[in-house]
């Protein structure tokens, strides 16, 4: 998910984004530990996705101070 996509979000529907990410990321590090994962890139887009959403997130803690 892009960041502009991310600003037009509420944070509570960036923080249930960030949730599903992170289950869908255990799920893939599982299917790698198996040896069954079919997109090994998968991974490394998922972790930028979530700190993609965290930034946002805490850009707006900081302009609300």
């Amino acid at each position: 998910m892009k960041v502009n996509e991310l600003r037009n979000l509420t944070t509570e529907e960036i923080i249930s984004k960030i949730n599903e990410t992170k289950e869908e990321l255990f799920n893939l590090r599982f299917q790698q530990a198996n040896g069954s994962l079919e997109k090994p890139h998968r991974i490394n887009e998922l972790r930028k996705g979530i700190a993609r959403a965290k930034t946002v997130i805490r850009e707006r803690e900081l302009k609300k101070d």
